[in-house]
């Protein structure tokens, strides 16, 4: 009988001893999962921010710009696409549709910004304007944000799938389903995304 009793001791000591192992491993998948959305949340105050400042910036370059309506209007569309990807990405951040999705219309954001302050450059009394002047110097503060926030939220990423890939962790993500995130990444091919749009006065 003490034999017995010690055995089932060791077996329910194992068991306590696995489960709060697992338990362990969960909640640090959990925590890390929640770090990388939370990263996300700050790119989505960022992004929501440039998007304030972009009808300001259309319409102050608008009244110098009579005959650059497309060059305008392509900035509109553009942060009208880059709001709709935010949208997505927003539902589930790290889903590699979303993020894809995402930087693709942050990418053609990037370009049509790019495209209107290079037209701005003919105009020298919108140059001259301080709504102008003030306007793209926020952008530009905010473009650099936008860029420190992707690449915290990227190094969360990273830092959730390295932890979802390592065994043993490995096996409790599968059994529970905590799919790879993705990272938001400008695509490599097109240089003008890569870089915030140069302002010059």
């Amino acid at each position: 009988m003490t034999i017995l009793f010690i055995l089932l001791t060791i077996v329910g000591v194992a068991v306590v001893v696995v489960g709060l192992w697992g338990v362990g491993i969960y909640n640090g998948l959990v925590t890390a999962r929640n770090a990388f959305k939370n990263a996300f949340a700050q790119i989505d105050v960022q992004l929501q921010r440039r998007f304030d400042l972009i009808p300001n910036l259309v319409e102050t370059a608008k009244g110098y710009m009579s005959h650059e309506r497309e060059t305008l209007e392509a900035v509109v569309a553009a942060r009208a696409a880059a709001q709709s990807g935010l949208s997505a990405a927003k539902a589930n951040p790290g889903d590699p549709a979303a993020m894809a999705e995402l930087a693709a219309a942050q990418g053609q954001l990037n370009a049509g910004l790019g495209r209107l302050l290079a037209v701005a450059e003919a105009y020298p009394d919108l140059k001259a304007n301080q709504n102008m002047m003030q306007l793209t110097e926020e952008l530009t503060t905010t473009e650099n944000k936008v860029a420190f926030a992707r690449q915290a939220y990227n190094d969360s990423v990273m830092a959730f799938n390295n932890k979802r890939e390592i065994f043993p962790s490995s096996l409790l993500a599968g059994m529970f389903n905590f799919a790879p995130a993705a990272l938001l990444d400008i695509p490599a091919d097109k240089a003008e995304v890569r870089e915030a749009p140069k302002v010059q006065f």
